[in-house]
């Protein structure tokens, strides 16, 4: 909410630590990691391989737990919440874009867009509708009924885009999504991202190595063996 130019804090990470036993060792991934994003920003997180961007990303979106610390992400301490509660918060308050799509194969885009309100148990006809508009706004309302075998990458990680945002989350949370793309795909993706940012208030949270495509963020912060090293 932006409340006389100033806007809400949507992500909020204190003093997290995370470790992995691995052997006889303890291995520290993240180190008394803190940060905030507000409400409609663009935040790259960047750093070297190794150096804990994506564990970041998962312990932000609910798909791991700190070893210490706390994290509240769209005004909930996701600490508090059980297992059950945890997994419905991912599924509705949060969108998800990886570097590969991991779209199903034997559906359509539409229905691969669809499938995370349906499984929200959503009305069908309201979730089509969405569906629709939003794959319309990503550039494929020409390809709804296309399987993605028959979508090139950079269609195939637009139909992701689409099905991230099919929930209406509060964070959109993306994990190198230009990765697997050429330089020319890549850079659409980018501009689509940020096209959404500006169109629908969304915000977003991007783990990348494209230096250019952290330059255009509106923020960026830097990881460094598990330590923000500049925010």
């Amino acid at each position: 909410m932006d409340q006389g130019g100033l806007k809400s804090v949507v992500i909020s990470v204190d003093k997290v630590y995370k470790r992995y036993a691995q052997a006889d060792t303890t291995v520290e991934v993240l180190q008394d990691v803190q940060m905030q994003v507000a409400s409609q920003e663009m935040v790259a997180i960047v750093g070297p391989s190794g150096a804990g961007k994506s564990t970041l990303l998962h312990l932000i979106g609910g798909l791991d737990r700190p070893t210490q610390g706390r994290i509240c992400c769209a005004g909930i301490d996701l600490s508090q919440l059980s297992d059950r509660r945890l997994a419905d918060f991912r599924s509705r308050r949060v969108g998800f874009i990886f570097q590969f799509h991991h779209l199903l194969p034997e559906f359509s885009a539409l229905e691969n867009t669809m499938m995370p309100a349906l499984i929200q148990r959503r009305p069908k006809q309201e979730i089509e509708h969405q569906a629709r508009q939003l794959l319309a706004s990503v550039g494929l309302a020409d390809r709804l009924h296309h399987r993605p075998g028959a979508l090139s990458g950079g269609e195939q990680q637009r139909v992701a885009v689409a099905r991230a945002l099919i929930n209406t989350p509060d964070v959109l949370l993306a994990d190198e999504p230009t990765g697997n793309l050429d330089r020319a795909t890549g850079q659409t993706i980018q501009t689509l991202l940020r096209q959404l940012n500006q169109e629908l208030g969304q915000t977003f949270v991007v783990v990348t190595h494209d230096q250019k495509f952290a330059a255009h963020m509106d923020r960026v912060i830097s990881l460094v063996d598990g330590k923000v090293s500049a925010a």
